[in-house]
């Protein structure tokens, strides 16, 4: 026969022996835990709030002054139209005028280029609804139909995208004798 006094562990005594934790300590413990991750998770909803607004407010910045280096290289085209025109002031010369205002002129373009925006060529090329804008149309005998005889009002690309297209005259065959 078995001895009875042999105690096993489902006996209740050797529970008691056990170190495992109880079940009410289990549950504390676990919601220790839950605490400190939903703890976590607010800091870590708070840090990415910030970083939002940081990101946006710099975003914003950068759109406000984006055209800071584009001013900042202007600045100088026109100071040399202020000296051309007080120069021209002075001495009461045209010619100085006109040779200041083209050397402006010239600086604007390379100022403009730059910073990768081109004049279209216009004058002599076939018309394109993609870069000119045809606000007129004079008969020629010296250009084929269709041929950009005057540029009126220059455009400009920016890279690969027109920013203004070119205001021009295209020609027409002229009317039959």
């Amino acid at each position: 026969m078995a001895d009875r006094t042999t105690r096993t562990n489902d006996d209740p005594q050797s529970a008691d022996k056990d170190d495992s934790p109880t079940l009410a300590e289990q549950l504390q413990a676990a919601l220790l835990e839950r605490d400190q991750y939903k703890d976590k998770l607010a800091r870590a909803m708070a840090d990415l709030d910030n970083f939002r607004k940081r990101v946006y407010r710099e975003m914003d910045d950068e759109r406000k002054y984006q055209s800071l280096p584009l001013l900042k290289s202007l600045l100088p085209v026109f100071d040399g139209l202020d000296r051309a025109v007080f120069a021209a002031s002075q001495s009461k010369n045209f010619d100085d005028l006109l040779n200041g205002v083209q050397m402006t002129v010239k600086q604007l373009e390379t100022t403009l280029a730059g910073h990768g925006a081109k004049s279209i060529v216009a004058q002599g090329q076939p018309f394109d609804p993609n870069l000119h804008e045809a606000i007129s149309q004079a008969p020629s005998d010296e250009y084929p139909p269709m041929t950009v005889l005057n540029d009126i009002e220059r455009g400009y690309t920016l890279h690969d995208r027109v920013i203004r297209p070119s205001k021009v005259i295209v020609s027409v065959a002229p009317p039959a004798k």
